[in-house]
């Protein structure tokens, strides 16, 4: 299994690390959402789309501790977590008891065509390499059904870092990418959305972060 972050280690890495940290990951953002008026802004207005568009199902893919996936059924939106990490979906289901968390994978999303009504990636792209980025969102396209909002947020700028401990001081290995609004919108239109807004901010999430929103449109 290699270390850099275009090898196929990643996954296993990014499994491992966040199963490591996933209860103290768990505490540190608990209470994020109540500190990021603007992001929790982006959810709503997503939320609103969701319903505008007849409502069904909306996956939070890599979901951890279930945060978001709470707020959102909180907004009225039939939603679920998937996570690549079982100690986080044990977390996310102790925590949200009721809420279907299930263990997956974005780079093989194992959800039926067409299947969603919207989907969020709540800074769960970080850790998957650029070579696999058109993976992942062939993934998203297909799940969502034409149409369907794609809700982003992730580190905004340019280049990588191996982060070698985290949250509680326990050891990690994975890799966080930060990219420019542009070009992951670039990705987007070749994987068939269209975009349709975005900012950058400095918030409690990251100390420059990025929200993007999308639909399927082919």
């Amino acid at each position: 299994m290699g270390d850099e972050p275009g090898t196929d280690g990643w996954l296993e890495d990014t499994r491992v690390s966040y199963d490591t940290v996933a209860a103290d990951y768990a505490e540190q953002v608990r209470h994020l959402l109540d500190e990021t008026p603007e992001e929790r802004a982006a959810l709503a207005h997503f939320a609103g789309l969701v319903r505008a568009g007849g409502g069904g199902p909306v996956a939070d893919v890599g979901c951890g501790p279930g945060r978001v996936t709470a707020h959102l059924r909180g907004l009225g939106v039939d939603a679920f977590g998937i996570d690549l990490s079982p100690g986080m979906i044990d977390v996310a289901r102790r925590g949200h008891p009721g809420v279907r968390f299930e263990v997956g994978t974005m780079t093989d999303l194992a959800l039926a065509d067409g299947s969603l009504a919207g989907l969020v990636a709540w800074y769960s792209l970080i850790h998957v390499p650029d070579d696999d980025i058109g993976v992942v969102l062939a993934h998203f396209r297909r799940a969502l059904r034409p149409g369907g909002p794609l809700l982003l947020g992730f580190h905004a700028g340019d280049g990588s870092r191996l982060r070698t401990e985290g949250y509680g001081g326990h050891p990690m290995k994975v890799h966080m990418h930060r990219r420019r609004p542009g070009r992951m919108g670039a990705w987007l239109d070749s994987a068939g959305f269209a975009v349709e807004a975005h900012r950058t901010l400095t918030s409690a999430e990251s100390a420059l972060g990025a929200i993007l929103l999308a639909r399927r449109v082919r």
